[in-house]
């Protein structure tokens, strides 16, 4: 099992000894949630990740863009990954989004996993002016469209909402950057399923990622994409201790996303850098360890 730490919108003066922190203690990956702004007036979209499906825990709270952090944080380290866990893509140009995907690549040695999504919020759509309408077909339309450009050769797509001439971008990785789709809906399992490289949820218990994980090999043997590789990461309590983490690792799961916070219950976060640095420390002593004797 891999192990993704999740800093819960913290400081941003904490990211960097963070990052460090995290490599030191063996945790594998290093994930960043995206938001772009907040709206004024109460969303009138409903949040689909918690209870009451409203959005207010989000205000004031520090998101960096990931795009523009993550390679800072991979020139001080060495070998733990950065992934968008996720990034809200159809409120984005792909080509774009290509560009700056390519360039955290290859500055990033290869290690950046592009996690996407659908954003929940309207007001993310107006703000862009990208349409709400039609949104998931047109994200099916972007992925092909960063796949395609960051082959490295000249590409070009027609498509209902995009039509690009014949363009390829430089530079590209020298490896495959891994997709994944976050989202829980039967149309990001298909979409995970048929076009990208694994799948992120949003934190789920046990019996609803058995069935998730269920479905995905389902819908990969429907687009005959079973024997492709298919990366799994998961959010849960039982990421959270060894034998929640073999039951996990049993069912086909390759990557818990710890977070010692709930960013969602709207309260602020006090924690000072070396009570989080020391949370680290303790799940790598307590946890990481003992999975991996």
């Amino acid at each position: 099992m891999k192990f993704g730490y999740h800093p819960t919108m913290c400081n941003p003066d904490f990211y960097l000894p963070l990052a460090k922190a995290a490599e030191e203690a063996d945790f594998d990956d290093f994930v960043f949630p995206d938001s772009i702004c907040f709206p004024e007036k109460p969303s009138i979209s409903k949040y689909p990740y918690n209870e009451d499906g409203k959005g207010g825990f989000l205000e004031d709270v520090p998101f960096l863009d990931p795009f523009s952090t993550i390679p800072l944080l991979a020139s001080h380290t060495n070998k733990i990954t950065f992934s968008s866990h996720v990034m809200k893509l159809t409120v984005r140009q792909p080509v774009l989004v290509a560009k700056q995907l390519s360039t955290v690549a290859v500055l990033t040695n290869n290690r950046f996993n592009f996690g996407v999504g659908l954003s929940p919020w309207k007001e993310d759509f107006i703000v862009t002016q990208e349409t709400w309408e039609g949104r998931g077909k047109r994200m099916d339309e972007m992925i092909q469209i960063i796949k395609g450009l960051l082959s490295g050769d000249f590409f070009s797509f027609k498509g209902e909402f995009y039509n690009l001439p014949t363009i390829k971008i430089c530079p590209v990785p020298t490896k495959n950057v891994p997709m994944y789709m976050g989202g829980h809906s039967e149309p990001a399992l298909k979409r995970a399923a048929k076009y990208l490289d694994g799948w992120m949820s949003a934190g789920l218990d046990f019996e609803t990622n058995k069935a998730v994980m269920k479905r995905l090999r389902e819908l990969r043997k429907q687009y005959n994409r079973e024997n492709d590789a298919f990366y799994h990461v998961t959010m849960g309590p039982e990421c959270y201790e060894p034998d929640g983490i073999k039951k996990l690792e049993e069912l086909g799961i390759n990557e818990c996303v710890i977070a010692f916070r709930d960013a969602y219950a709207g309260d602020e976060d006090n924690r000072t850098l070396e009570q989080m640095i020391g949370e680290i420390n303790s799940f790598s002593e307590t946890v990481i360890s003992k999975v991996r004797i």
